[in-house]
């Protein structure tokens, strides 16, 4: 029985195997961890440096991590893993939500970033039902151009996604801050960190350059697995 076999017996949910790797094995009632890297820091280089990883890795994502477990210490929902929270975000007491959306959502996107990125010229390319949907949204030059356009018009910091439908349907949108297309129901197949600690060390203020060399580093393997979870979700 392969992965996808397994999610659709079990009934399991679509974020929950967005993150098979990472977070999901970590998040334990305990607090939430930080995953390591399926890589070695300097394994995406030139497209991402090795310091701006290790400083990305290590003293960003390990923040939000830290203040993610500082909003939820004491309370019921600590014991959720983090795709969980992240989907049921919108249930946390008013007081606490906006540091679980910034922190939680922080620790999500980051999980889920690192796992859709592979060495340059490791990452293969879109095949099968994922490469037809792309086809059908107009090629990949299409979605390269969406995904730029999407990602240049985030004013200040967030992310740029594409999200898959059930019937296989994709679309491009981005979010602020470190919000996610999980809590608004939507499952995300590939997302890029567009804040500027995420590439401002090698591209400076040039975000439509990081934009365009980032796909060097899409990992299609990855992402053709997300994009079957997406379908059964």
């Amino acid at each position: 029985m392969n992965r996808r076999q397994m999610l659709i017996a079990t009934g399991a949910g679509a974020a929950a195997l967005l993150l098979p790797k990472l977070a999901l094995a970590e998040d334990k009632p305990a607090g939430f961890t930080l995953p390591k890297l399926p890589y070695d820091y300097d394994a995406l280089e030139p497209i991402i440096d090795k310091m701006t990883m290790t400083i990305h890795h290590d003293k960003h994502h390990q923040a939000y991590v830290d203040n993610l477990n500082k909003a939820v210490a004491g309370a019921d929902w600590a014991g959720m893993s983090i795709d969980e929270l992240v989907k049921k975000v919108k249930d946390v007491p008013e007081a606490k939500r906006a540091a679980v959306i910034n922190n939680g959502g922080g620790h999500w996107n980051h999980s889920f970033f690192w796992t859709i990125m592979a060495a340059k010229g490791q990452g293969g390319e879109a095949s099968g039902d994922l490469a037809k949907s792309i086809e059908s949204f107009g090629g990949m030059a299409k979605l390269k151009e969406e995904v730029q356009t999407k990602g240049l018009g985030r004013f200040g910091s967030g992310w740029v996604w594409v999200v898959a439908a059930k019937s296989g349907k994709l679309d491009v949108v981005n979010t602020a801050n470190q919000d996610n297309p999980l809590m608004a129901g939507r499952t995300p197949i590939l997302g890029i960190d567009v804040w500027e600690h995420a590439y401002y060390l090698k591209y400076q203020n040039r975000r439509a350059d990081y934009l365009k060399a980032w796909w060097d580093v899409a990992n299609w393997k990855a992402i053709s697995e997300n994009f079957l979870i997406a379908k059964v979700a």
